[in-house]
């Protein structure tokens, strides 16, 4: 049926083909037209062909494998199951509270604790029988007070002093398995605790699968299988009282006599196989009936689409070769319709681009000098202060002197008038620093004496170190060190590097700072502060990225601090330090003569 409907669509899309290329004017055309059908249809009968004969020998030997394996995967969980459960009885038995029930004889608390072991453990039940063979506790509330003293598993454990294992008919035709173990007390025989391995799982999950799956013991007896008929009983046994009706039954019932018959057996056209293996476990085997039947469906329905595929090749050369250039045209007029829609877009998109980096250049200005007139703001109130100490001097100074001038004592007025004239200096200085502080940085960059600006960043921050009583240690090399830059923006840094420190030694009985400048490679200057440390390295120098509390802060004085030293050249970077606190250091490129002579031409 296959090859035959191959045939039938292929002389289709001959006639299809003889049709179109007989609008052709030369015979050449359609002879090359013919020449390629026919090796097309010869190239589709040879592929067809070598599919099928490979296709049917992988998904043979795929079937073969899986069955192989699932036999292999059913035969480890069991035996993993049965292990498992086989180290529970050793363990219960030496368990306290049971052997102290068993000789008290109060077991209110044995069951609840059955209860609790059962759930860790995963078995099916578990049993605590006393030294005549009662339940006195078990998982299982219905078999309390129950008698089983003539049980093999309880008499051969009492005999015993090693873990029993028990395989008992049920009377439902099912099997029970259980593993028993004596409990024993400075060697008197108090009871046996009982421990029943649930199996019958293992049925129910083979269950769901198409292969049929049987368990034999060591004298060929099912104790375990899909066919609940045939549990009792030897295989041979099994498939002459029970005809079974399925493919795969009927294949076990032709298929009995292993010895006579291969393991491969075709049953009214059906291919079976079986497969079997052997559990570590008591002379225990295992074995597998699997059918063949979806091979041939899964080949034929390869090969429709193959067949398919060809048909549909053949349609849509015979539909691409009269349509080639008309779609060609399209396509290209299409494609530069794109192209020009892109191009508009992509101007477009770069326009907005340069007015948001025009508009982010002001923002930045914008927030850089917000932060500094902020930095202005908090120093303001302790420059306040530093300023009241000097008019408060003055006033005195200017009532001594007018005491002094009534007295008749000008000369020493004037050292009065001195003193006040000092004072007046001090004052105008801290203002000068203040006032050069809150103006705008300039674009253009100059020598920057580090060591000055270090001075006059020290300055302005003074009154705010005093009032917060903070030791500052400074280590200055003898000669300066220079750098190109904007100095007020360099001052900036260090203001923003000093006012991070002593936010971070508010906690600090005793706050200390230490500034060290070093000329080498490069200019670097180091702030280090014996503060907590810092939290979050990664996210440090991150916009709006603060630790304070609300209103004290809001996170741009080191992410500004950053841009404007990565501007010059250079890098800010922060670590703990080993002692605790944190250290902080700024790099930039430092000045030589050489670029001295060259900033100054």
């Amino acid at each position: 049926m296959i090859f035959s409907r191959q045939t039938s669509t292929a002389r289709k899309a001959g006639q299809t083909g003889r049709v179109r290329r007989s609008v052709t004017r030369t015979g050449t055309v359609s002879w090359r037209g013919r020449l390629a059908l026919g090796l097309l249809m010869l190239i589709a009968v040879v592929t067809i062909v070598v599919t099928n004969r490979m296709l049917t020998d992988r998904f043979t030997e795929t079937t073969r494998n899986r069955a192989e394996l699932r036999l292999a995967l059913y035969s480890g969980n069991l035996l993993s199951e049965l292990r498992r459960n086989a180290i529970v009885p050793q363990l219960l038995a030496r368990d306290p509270t049971l052997i102290s029930a068993l000789s008290s004889q109060d077991y209110s608390l044995s069951t609840q604790r059955l209860i609790s072991f059962v759930e860790e453990i995963g078995a099916a039940s578990l049993m605590l029988l006393d030294r005549d063979g009662r339940v006195v506790a078990s998982t299982d509330r219905n078999k309390l007070g129950t008698n089983f003293r003539r049980e093999s598993y309880f008499v051969d454990a009492l005999r015993a002093s090693d873990t029993i294992f028990t395989v008992q008919r049920r009377e439902s035709g099912s099997f029970n398995f259980s593993y028993s173990r004596r409990i024993s007390d400075k060697g008197q025989a108090l009871g046996v605790i009982v421990v029943e391995v649930d199996l019958q799982k293992f049925e129910r999950a083979w269950a769901g699968i198409s292969d049929a799956v049987l368990v034999t013991d060591s004298e060929g007896v099912i104790i375990l299988a899909t066919e609940p008929r045939w549990r009792g009983v030897t295989e041979a046994e099994a498939l002459a009282d029970q005809p079974p009706e399925s493919a795969i039954q009927r294949a076990i019932q032709a298929t009995a006599d292993w010895t006579a018959l291969p393991a491969d057996a075709y049953v009214k056209g059906e291919a079976v196989i079986r497969m079997e293996g052997r559990i570590p476990f008591r002379g225990w085997r295992i074995a597998s009936f699997t059918t063949y039947t979806s091979v041939r469906e899964r080949v034929n329905g390869v090969l429709a689409l193959e067949i398919m595929g060809f048909a549909i090749l053949l349609a849509l050369a015979f539909y691409l070769v009269s349509r080639k250039n008309a779609v060609r045209m399209a396509l290209f007029q299409r494609e530069s319709a794109e192209l020009r829609l892109l191009n508009a877009r992509l101007q477009r998109e770069i326009a907005e681009r340069e007015k948001v980096q025009e508009t982010l250049a002001v923002a930045e200005q914008t927030l850089a000098q917000s932060s500094k007139l902020a930095a202005l703001g908090e120093m303001s109130a302790a420059v306040s202060h530093e300023l009241n100490q000097p008019l408060a001097a003055m006033k005195t100074y200017l009532a001594g002197a007018r005491l002094l001038l009534r007295r008749n004592r000008p000369e020493e007025a004037l050292s009065s008038f001195q003193r006040i004239d000092d004072l007046i200096e001090r004052m105008g200085a801290i203002t000068r620093q203040l006032k050069s502080y809150a103006r705008k940085s300039g674009d253009q960059l100059t020598p920057v004496n580090m060591g000055e600006a270090l001075a006059s960043a020290l300055s302005m921050m003074e009154p705010q170190l005093k009032q917060r009583r903070i030791r500052i240690t400074r280590a200055l090399p003898d000669n300066p060190v220079m750098v190109m830059g904007d100095r007020i923006r360099i001052e900036q840094v260090m203001i923003n590097l000093l006012r991070n420190a002593m936010d971070a030694t508010q906690t600090v009985a005793e706050p200390e700072i230490d500034i060290i400048l070093a000329a080498g490679e490069t200019a670097t200057l180091t702030v280090r502060d014996n503060g907590e440390g810092i939290k979050d390295l990664d996210n440090l120098f991150e916009p709006f990225y603060t630790t304070k509390k609300p209103g004290e802060g809001v996170g741009l004085g080191l992410a500004i601090s950053s841009g404007i030293v990565n501007d010059l050249g250079g890098r800010l970077t922060a670590r703990n330090a080993k002692g605790g606190g944190a250290v902080f250091e700024v790099q930039l490129p430092i000045l030589s003569n050489d670029n001295e002579i060259e900033a100054a031409e």
